[in-house]
């Protein structure tokens, strides 16, 4: 009976601990809502973006990602983002999903331009770039390398014109060695002495 109640203070021990932690991450990520104005932008594909992930400016995260839908007129993905009040975009602002690492996350990065002019709420990004697809890079990135090895061997081994074969290459010059002296043994020296 004794070990039944320590493995369940135990428990409500690690229970709690975990608690504390997802309210901690939950507070520094910052995840919460944001007060803002929205935008959107289209894009080819968005390579794995969702709701919620951030909006970044040179790294500083400025607003989220509100709403991605498919528009059926051109079957472009409608990504529509809530920017903080504070922060005004210029007209000429592009975008495009960029990698927080190599194991995934995305996140939106926003280049303002230089305009005089500035976006307002429901404004629209013209400039965008879907992102790269790593499977399709590596994909290509394997058959260039196949493509190089194809070469038939016959080609390979043959000279191109111009350059000497192995038996048209003047013979290395060999050394002989002079004068040598076994190890340990003091070398020969004349000595003048009058």
């Amino acid at each position: 009976m004794k070990r039944n109640v320590i493995e369940t203070v135990l428990g409500a021990v690690v229970l709690l601990v975990a608690v504390v932690f997802l309210g901690f991450s939950y507070s520094s990520a910052n995840v919460g809502d944001v007060d803002g104005y929205n935008i959107t932008a289209d894009f080819t594909g968005i390579g794995g973006l969702s709701v919620g992930d951030a909006v970044q400016i040179s790294g500083v995260k400025i607003g989220t990602v509100a709403k991605i839908a498919l528009k059926p007129e051109d079957y472009m993905a409608r990504v529509t983002m809530e920017i903080q009040d504070d922060i005004k975009l210029t007209d000429d602002t592009s975008a495009y999903i960029s990698s927080e690492s190599l194991l995934g996350g995305k996140y939106l990065e926003l280049q303002p331009g230089g305009s005089d002019e500035f976006l307002s709420d429901n404004g629209h990004i013209e400039y965008t770039q879907a992102p790269q697809n790593l499977e399709q890079l590596l994909g290509k990135f394997i058959f260039s390398m196949d493509k190089g090895k194809g070469a038939p061997d016959d080609a390979a081994a043959e000279p191109q014109a111009g350059t000497p074969s192995l038996e048209q290459a003047p013979a290395q010059p060999q050394f002989k060695q002079l004068n040598a002296v076994p190890q340990g043994a003091a070398p020969d020296v004349e000595a003048d002495h009058p």
